[in-house]
């Protein structure tokens, strides 16, 4: 298979499932898998189209992300602006910041043994279940009837959804489904819980892509560009088209088509790892 067919495909799937809660990373990981595409060079080519996926959310969601910079020479006169409800001005951006430091603290603690023991099929499969159980569980648990709005989470929820986003750093998790499992949690409606996802994966992955840059740039060559550019466009358009698809879906049903997926994939991946490893294979 040619590199550009794989750049294509791997575009794809990061765009169709970087915010959907069935894991970017563990699509990622068994595609490269099954492509035969593994290594530094591919996990550098995942932190560049990743970015893609991030630029799709700052256009999408630019009136709330240009809220975010409001008011915050009036918390100078007022600090009490820090603590109000709401994802708006410097009040949004503490509660993102509260959501996001706690992934990227264990992250950076335990990057190496992450890398080194869970970037594989199997904990990935493992992932990908548990996680399944955990979005029914919440769906059964929390009804989403008088969730709070977005503009009601208080830098308490913040904090609480910033932790279950841990459980993200176990490929196949996936950071989308723990933030919105944290989200609904808490008490948000399940809208809302997504929309908050989509608004914290972009500091977070953003620090994510710019630790791992020096990697990316010592990996590739400058005849890798072509495929970079490739995999970074069709990752945005993608992503462009699947949020706004998941917003809608969201408003209506619940969740538990993805965790019902969830479970059909750990199912196969599990079966092809017992099958190649059986007696014969």
């Amino acid at each position: 298979m040619s590199e550009t067919l794989i750049a294509i495909i791997l575009g794809i799937v990061e765009g169709v499932t970087e915010y959907l809660p069935i894991s970017s990373t563990g699509h990622l990981i068994l595609f490269g898998e099954a492509l035969q595409f593994t290594g530094e060079k591919a996990k550098s080519f995942d932190v560049v189209i990743q970015l893609g996926a991030i630029l799709s959310v700052l256009i999408l969601f630019r009136e709330r992300f240009m809220g975010l910079l409001s008011n915050i020479s009036q918390c100078v006169a007022r600090p009490a602006l820090v603590l109000e409800p709401g994802i708006f001005g410097i009040a949004g951006l503490v509660k993102l910041a509260l959501t996001t430091m706690p992934a990227v603290v264990l992250g950076f603690i335990f990057r190496r043994a992450i890398k080194e023991h869970l970037f594989a099929p199997l904990p990935v499969a493992i992932a990908f279940a548990a996680g399944a159980f955990l979005i029914l569980f919440v769906e059964d648990t929390k009804s989403d009837l008088h969730k709070r709005d977005l503009e009601e989470l208080t830098w308490q929820q913040s904090i609480c959804i910033g932790f279950v986003q841990c459980l993200a750093l176990w490929p196949g998790m996936s950071r989308s489904a723990s933030a919105i499992i944290g989200g609904m949690w808490v008490g948000l409606s399940r809208r809302s819980a997504a929309e908050f996802s989509f608004l914290v994966a972009v500091p977070i992955l953003t620090l994510a892509a710019l630790h791992d840059m020096v990697e990316v740039v010592r990996v590739f060559s400058y005849q890798d560009l072509k495929l970079v550019a490739i995999g970074f466009v069709v990752s945005f358009l993608c992503a462009l088209v699947t949020v706004r698809a998941f917003i809608g879906l969201v408003s209506r049903w619940s969740l538990r088509p993805f965790a019902y997926y969830r479970l059909a994939v750990a199912a196969v991946v599990l079966f092809l790892l017992y099958s190649k490893s059986a007696p014969g294979h």
